[in-house]
């Protein structure tokens, strides 16, 4: 049987605009019958909007109208065009050009020397490796160890750096979650505190100078004469 798109929504629509039994729901959209019973009581799919399996074409109104009269009747889903253009397309590997492959060891010592956090799986996919290889270049067992030298992904081309941002960003919230879940807290920085509390001496006021007593010690100067005071 041909697998429906979106078979709650589907299924909300039927039981809403239908007298097909439960049962007929159920085998059509893949689900429980109590699944659907539930959905008929308002419990299961609440806030999920009814889809018309007609207008997108995975199902005829021939079928409906035999069901509606017959309830062994079990409707058949057909092949909507619709349908297959909204599945989502598993991502094919990516390709990397021959000219840059002999790159790939030297992104990947990249990746360990500056972020461990990320997964083997995250940087095979992203330069279209296999782990096998990030596991050699790690433990030195590389047939090319001896030449191997850290690099940017962005600078060899492999990768864009929007493409590098975001795992490397994806990675650090991973390792951010799991820590938390872990009770792993990241020490804080040195606290302020009074100078009272940390032991630092206030200076000291400044005394003022007694100047009677410093000229008090110096000798006292005779008198200059005029030539006239000498006669």
């Amino acid at each position: 049987m041909t697998q429906i798109l979106m078979p709650k929504a589907t299924a909300v629509w039927l039981v809403d605009n239908t007298s097909l039994t439960f049962d007929q729901i159920a085998d059509f959209c893949e689900l429980h019958p109590l699944e659907v019973k539930g959905i008929a009581d308002g419990e299961v799919a609440r806030d999920i909007r009814g889809a018309d399996p007609i207008a997108n074409g995975q199902l005829s109104r021939d079928e409906l109208d035999a069901a509606e009269k017959n309830e062994k009747y079990r409707m058949k889903a057909q092949k909507s065009r619709h349908a297959e253009l909204l599945k989502p397309v598993k991502k094919a590997p990516r390709y990397t050009p021959v000219s840059r492959r002999q790159d790939r060891p030297d992104a990947i010592a990249w990746f360990i020397r500056n972020h461990p956090e990320v997964a083997d799986s995250q940087v095979a996919r992203l330069l279209g490796t296999t782990k096998a290889t990030i596991d050699q270049v790690r433990n030195r067992q590389h047939w090319n160890s001896a030449q191997i030298k850290p690099v940017d992904p962005v600078t060899l081309g492999l990768a864009t750096q929007l493409e590098l941002d975001a795992v490397v960003k994806k990675a650090a919230e991973k390792k951010a979650k799991d820590d938390a879940r872990r009770g792993i807290v990241e020490p804080e920085g040195a606290t302020l505190r009074p100078a009272s509390e940390a032991g630092v001496v206030e200076d000291e006021p400044e005394h003022e100078t007694d100047l009677d007593a410093v000229f008090a010690n110096e000798p006292e100067l005779e008198p200059e004469l005029d030539e006239d005071d000498e006669d």
